[in-house]
């Protein structure tokens, strides 16, 4: 009856759907790409799969694609007679994963009707699923479990505000859990509430959290000028970075800015909005603000060097982490409005100390134990971000002391990788083949 229901609502929200995507799509300039999500894929993409085993790999946007980047690595070397299949939800994400080349076919997740999973996975043929995180789709786990294609969970996590919606639906999303062969979850927090919304408990794994098997980076002088020569960045320049910035922080930002370059002239802002469509409009809010500035997609166009005091707007996808790199500190976005907050692990990687504002409920974990660790700062609010890029600015010990905490995080919690793998193997030897 649950399955009539769902099924019932999904055909009814056809009409709806379609000309919604359409627009999303279209509005921030991207193909719609509605063949493959009605699980047409032309047999030309499908020739590197023949004849070969697959593992579907699934990763809803950026942030489950950079997170899954040490398992596709893991994959490669535990599991070398299998080809990788990398399905994404957003263009973003498809654009992440098809500049890691860490996957032999990227396509677009079907969306969840039954002949639309059907086809795709009749097609891709996969040994194992593995989706990323917290993407439940009721259409395409059951069509695995009919077709004796097992499904694992990988990096699962149920955050403080999903929570009491899980419970409330949890008569929803039981049978759904309970066909998964494996959830591997981030903490014995987030496996007691896969259990309690109904997962079966013996299927249930506490694996740590993928975003911890990041490798080291530890900047180098070199590298660090290539970095700035790359990108235009004033080479004597204290570079702040915004990372990952929602609606209502940039002017949050800029004003943060404003006050750290009244104390140090030769600071240079990185803005890296989180979703790059938002690019023209933050342009036109830097400009507003009286900031003179560069976005990276005009960068080949004008080479010029930048100067200390501009803004740098990066509007590409994949070049943030290679930016951490020249940077002296970081400001993690999503965090100053209540959007959840984002990763803090990749600028640790490259030893930069972070900053974050109060709202991290989807890294609760991750901030507090940077918040032990002395790794980070959590601000209590925007008022605090000017102050605290003021005081770090003056203060290289311990810009270096935070940004060595946080490599030694990375260090410690490493393993996830491993552990998840195991559970994939142990889910492959029951699979179909």
């Amino acid at each position: 009856m649950i399955d009539f229901i769902y099924n019932l609502l999904l055909w009814l929200l056809l009409p709806l759907l379609v000309p919604y995507h359409a627009y999303r799509s279209l509005s921030r300039g991207r193909r719609t790409a509605f063949m493959e999500r009605f699980g047409v894929i032309p047999e030309a993409e499908l020739e590197p799969l023949k004849g070969k085993r697959t593992i579907l790999v699934h990763a809803v946007s950026v942030g489950e694609t950079l997170a899954a980047q040490p398992l596709l690595k893991g994959i490669r070397s535990r599991f070398p007679e299998h080809r990788v299949v990398i399905t994404n939800v957003t263009e973003t994400g498809r654009g992440v994963a098809l500049k890691s080349n860490s996957a032999d076919l990227c396509i677009y997740f079907p969306f969840d009707y039954p002949f639309a999973v059907r086809a795709v996975l009749k097609k891709v043929s996969p040994d194992l699923v593995v989706i990323m995180e917290t993407e439940i789709w009721p259409n395409f786990i059951k069509e695995a479990g009919k077709l004796g294609i097992p499904v694992l969970l990988a990096n699962g996590r149920i955050s403080d505000r999903s929570l009491s919606r899980y419970l409330r639906f949890s008569w929803f999303f039981r049978p759904v859990l309970q066909r998964l062969s494996a959830l591997c979850m981030q903490s014995a927090e987030d496996a007691s509430r896969i259990e309690a919304i109904g997962a079966r408990p013996e299927t249930v794994h506490v694996a740590g959290n993928l975003k911890y098997d990041i490798p080291l980076r530890p900047k180098h002088p070199g590298e660090v000028s290539w970095i700035k020569a790359k990108y235009g960045i004033p080479e004597g320049a204290f570079v702040f970075t915004a990372a990952s910035t929602h609606e209502g922080e940039e002017g949050l930002v800029l004003e943060a800015y404003r006050m750290l370059l009244s104390a140090r002239p030769e600071s240079f802002l990185v803005l890296a909005p989180r979703h790059p469509e938002r690019a023209a409009g933050v342009a036109e809010q830097v400009k507003k603000s009286g900031f003179s500035f560069r976005r990276r997609s005009q960068l080949e166009a004008e080479p010029a060097p930048q100067q200390p005091g501009e803004v740098f707007i990066l509007d590409t996808v994949g070049e943030l982490a290679g930016l951490y790199g020249a940077s002296d500190l970081v400001f993690v976005g999503g965090s100053l409005v209540p959007t959840g907050g984002h990763n803090p692990l990749e600028p640790a990687a490259c030893g930069i100390p972070v900053l974050f504002g109060p709202h991290m409920e989807n890294f609760r974990e991750i901030a507090a134990t940077f918040l032990a660790k002395e790794a980070g700062i959590q601000l209590a609010g925007a008022a605090e971000l000017g102050e605290k890029l003021v005081s770090l600015s003056g203060d290289a010990a311990g810009r270096d002391t935070m940004g060595r905490n946080g490599a030694g995080i990375l260090a410690e919690s490493a393993g996830s990788t491993t552990r998840h793998l195991d559970a994939m193997a142990a889910s492959l030897g029951g699979s179909r083949g």
